[in-house]
């Protein structure tokens, strides 16, 4: 039997409802996480429910409880599931209100949710490493809150799927952005480089992770815009999210990067993040190198 935390409860899955005029279902009106769980246990999870906090502020909800409590119950709920290895989903939307564009007045409480996902590391990918293609970022500015307003991201991910490949590298004219569900990182002269955080991401909590690997290991790395040319003629070109971690890019557009295999800093920043997840979650079962 599934389980999901609905307003406060872990109840079953199956009776998890929320109602029509839900404003999440009617307008997108929310934000979620997705959180990762390696051996049981949460990875950066602080990381993660301060982001949801910001997010969630961005767009005038209130939480309905401390990022402590939210802790307690994603624990709770990830036991419930016996969930190992996989995702913990989340979100919360403004609630449930009749249809109007304006803010609800009056006492209407925000909607929690959360569920857990079984989902196992993509070894084979972060190995191999993936295909990319490239599209025009049409997505609002305010990509720094992580909105449940996903279409922009679902059209580019899709274009993706439907020509073989794993992601959609956007960008802004000559400016490379972020994956449809990715932060972008290439390799020039040596120098791990990729788009500051500012409005037009969102600041990858992976991101993050790896930036201070690179500080703490004498990689150099830049946060700046960096120029679909820049990316042409990069050395080796990565991707990160939660799920995906630390992944090769091996082509894009059909052009093969660093030969059509993953690179050297590529591999160093995979082996530092694991030992990242094994200092926080204990050690890993299967390695990437």
């Amino acid at each position: 039997m599934e389980f999901a935390l609905l307003n406060g409860s872990i109840i079953k899955r199956s009776e998890a409802k929320v109602d029509v005029e839900d404003r999440g279902y009617q307008f997108g009106d929310g934000v979620y996480e997705v959180i990762r769980i390696y051996n049981g246990k949460m990875f950066t999870v602080a990381e993660h429910l301060k982001r949801f906090v910001k997010s969630a502020e961005g767009i005038g909800i209130t939480l309905p409880f401390t990022t402590l409590q939210l802790t307690e119950m994603l624990e709770e709920l990830r036991i419930k599931n016996n969930l190992q290895t996989g995702n913990i989903y989340m979100q919360v939307t403004r609630g449930t209100a009749p249809r109007n564009h304006v803010f609800p007045t009056g006492d209407v409480a925000p909607t929690l949710v959360a569920y857990t996902i079984k989902v196992v590391r993509p070894l084979e990918n972060l190995k191999s490493g993936v295909k990319a293609i490239l599209t025009e970022d049409i997505r609002w500015l305010r990509c720094d809150i992580k909105s449940l307003n996903l279409l922009g991201n679902l059209l580019a991910k899709q274009k993706a799927s439907e020509q073989g490949c794993f992601e959609a590298i956007q960008h802004r004219g000559q400016d490379v952005t972020e994956g449809s569900s990715s932060n972008i990182f290439i390799v020039k002269n040596g120098t791990v480089i990729t788009h500051e955080s500012n409005h037009l991401i969102l600041k990858g909590i992976t991101k993050d992770v790896i930036l201070d690997l690179c500080n703490n290991n004498d990689i150099p790395v830049q946060e700046r815009t960096f120029s679909l040319a820049e990316l042409d003629e990069a050395e080796e070109v990565f991707l990160s999210s939660t799920t995906a971690e630390v992944m090769p890019v091996i082509e894009i557009n059909g052009k093969k990067i660093s030969a059509g295999v993953s690179g050297p800093i590529t591999q160093k920043l995979q082996n530092l993040f694991e030992k990242e997840v094994e200092k926080q979650c204990g050690l890993l079962v299967d390695k990437v190198i």
